[in-house]
């Protein structure tokens, strides 16, 4: 069997074309994941989580989101290649972001690691309460509540959270596309 040059020349064309094409969509998604939180969560979690520091609640939540962003993209992609191409979006990003300082990327993407560690490890922890309510006691603990958190609080942090995820998982659907389940016919019901 033989295969044209030009076939060759196009099949490889098409590649980098999709290539391209998935890098755009990684990099629009995660720009979704660099949404500022807005005013009300920032405002609860200084008051049940930092101790009054707005900075720091601000800083957690942009951090949570970019995790569990990147969490989605790995749990829920349509393929492994899509979590590769976020995550290299997000890596690049980050190295942009205006709230780094400046001599201080190392030390951003271990504090990125470590939430997207725990974060996932509340996801897959399903006892008690469920993975919800582990997602918001990994917040309230990063945002320094240390000490026994209010069940409120936990399910208004599981709350913010999960918002977070459903937010992610709209937009990788919007720029990757989502599972094509057939309708069962008849004869499969």
């Amino acid at each position: 069997m033989s295969v044209s040059i030009g076939s060759q020349l196009s099949s490889l064309l098409d590649g980098w074309r999709t290539t391209r094409s998935d890098r755009a969509r990684a990099r629009a998604y995660v720009a979704t994941l660099f949404t500022e939180p807005s005013v009300e969560a920032v405002t609860w979690l200084t008051e049940h989580g930092t101790r009054g520091d707005l900075d720091h609640a601000r800083w957690e939540l942009r951090y949570a989101r970019r995790a569990l962003g990147l969490i989605a993209a790995q749990r829920d992609a349509l393929n492994d290649r899509t979590a590769s191409l976020v995550a290299r979006a997000l890596s690049a990003a980050l190295a942009r972001d205006a709230y780094v300082a400046a001599g201080k990327l190392r030390v951003s993407e271990q504090q990125l690691n470590t939430r997207l560690r725990a974060y996932s490890e509340a996801l897959a922890n399903r006892a008690g309460a469920g993975s919800a309510w582990h997602l918001g006691r990994a917040l309230l603990r990063f945002a320094g509540r240390v000490e026994g958190a209010p069940p409120e609080s936990v399910t208004h942090a599981s709350d913010i959270l999960t918002g977070y995820l459903t937010d992610a998982n709209e937009v990788l659907r919007e720029q990757f596309g989502g599972a094509d389940l057939a309708e069962p016919s008849g004869s499969e019901r």
